[in-house]
């Protein structure tokens, strides 16, 4: 009886080696949303894992306790964090055409009171006393052998050097200025760092003296002066402690000048100028002007014809020379000065302008005419007249002397 075997086809073994059996291959179908689906799967998994970890790092995380100095720490830390961004800020240029930037300046004084007096005051006493060519009132103070110190009202003391204290040499120097002697200085350089200026009674001294000798030379003035030197030039003299200087040429005798060393001279001012510190005198100069101011206006007088010029004609007045000019000779029209006078003639004329400090004088013919033209005509009677003529035209000098 056959027995049937389901499993007998499964038994058959292939005939042939083992090494020629080859296993079927298995071919393994794997569907695309498969896939996508196991994907989700795991990457759900991972997340769920990462959140565990975290939870489990939280709770387990120690706590840091933190210490008072610790903190303090930090906080500068941060203030200086914010102090710096704040400066960014403030270096930072403003940008006016910023759009919504609101910016307003505003200046208010509410919190202080402006005093222009008290300001002012303020800088009056911060500012320098003492600038060169001022004339300030001081008092000594303190006595060197080099020199002294004057109290000006300044922040420091005026130091005067010896050489700066007078004219000349002083021989009794302590003597001469005490303490607590009062003077008038002129600051000659201005303060140092110290505050302090030097000033000086010489150089004041000599600024004196020549304001005075400028005014009197404006004025014509005579001088008499003490001959104390000379030079192949002239003499010199001194003049309220100014060198003065008399050329050979401006001497009534020139030739023995030196002659005149340790007399007395009266002298009459040429030039004066203090910025080149040049003062010339002349004693001839004084003469004429002695002579000027013993005439006067209206007062007729003699002299002769030295010169004839374009303009007029010279006369001599005895040590004195004066200008008869062509529009003072004649009130008629004439056609050449030398048909009127000629050299060494001598004429009668009125003094119409004395100048003292020009040492000049000037003379009119023209108002000794009875006519116009007169003197053209008939000179001789003119000159013979005059006289009599002067005393008719002395009123006019007169009221020209109190028009002035």
């Amino acid at each position: 009886m056959g027995v049937s075997n389901k499993n007998a086809q499964d038994n058959i073994q292939p005939k042939g080696n083992k090494k020629d059996f080859k296993k079927p291959l298995q071919v393994l179908h794997i569907s695309k949303k498969d896939t996508q689906k196991k994907s989700q799967e795991i990457q759900n998994e991972q997340n769920n894992s990462q959140e565990e970890i975290k939870k489990e790092n939280i709770a387990i995380k120690p706590q840091i306790i933190k210490d008072e100095s610790v903190k303090e720490i930090e906080d500068s830390n941060e203030n200086i964090k914010a102090f710096d961004s704040s400066q960014k800020d403030l270096n930072r240029p403003l940008n006016f055409s910023e759009q919504n930037t609101d910016f307003q300046l505003e200046r208010t004084v509410d919190e202080f009171d402006f005093d222009e007096s008290a300001f002012l005051e303020a800088l009056n006493e911060n500012e320098p006393i003492g600038a060169t060519g001022e004339t300030i009132s001081g008092k000594v103070i303190a006595i060197e052998s080099d020199g002294l110190y004057v109290d000006i009202g300044g922040k420091a003391p005026g130091y005067m050097p010896k050489k700066e204290c007078g004219l000349g040499v002083i021989t009794n120097f302590k003597e001469k200025f005490s303490i607590g002697l009062e003077l008038e200085v002129l600051v000659i350089k201005e303060q140092n760092a110290d505050g302090m200026v030097t000033v000086s009674a010489r150089a004041l001294i000599l600024r004196q003296s020549w304001e005075k000798v400028s005014n009197s030379a404006k004025n014509g003035e005579l001088i008499d002066v003490l001959i104390n030197g000379f030079n192949r030039g002239g003499l010199t003299c001194d003049v309220d402690g100014l060198r003065g200087f008399i050329p050979r040429s401006q001497l009534e005798d020139g030739q023995d000048y030196q002659s005149f060393v340790g007399k007395t001279l009266k002298v009459a001012f040429l030039e004066v100028n203090p910025e080149s510190r040049k003062l010339v005198l002349s004693e001839k100069k004084a003469s004429l002007v002695s002579k000027l101011t013993s005439l006067e206006l209206g007062q007729l007088i003699e002299g002769e014809v030295l010169a004839v010029k374009p303009y007029g004609f010279f006369i001599d007045l005895g040590g004195a020379s004066g200008l008869l000019h062509q529009s003072s000779l004649t009130n008629g029209s004439i056609r050449s000065l030398r048909e009127i006078f000629r050299e060494g003639e001598i004429i009668k004329a009125l003094i119409s302008e004395i100048d003292l400090k020009k040492g000049r004088i000037g003379l009119n013919t023209a108002l000794l005419e009875n006519s116009a033209g007169e003197l053209i005509i008939d000179k001789q009677k003119v000159m013979q007249e005059a006289n009599d003529r002067a005393l008719k035209t002395k009123a006019l000098f007169d009221k020209k002397e109190q028009d002035k």
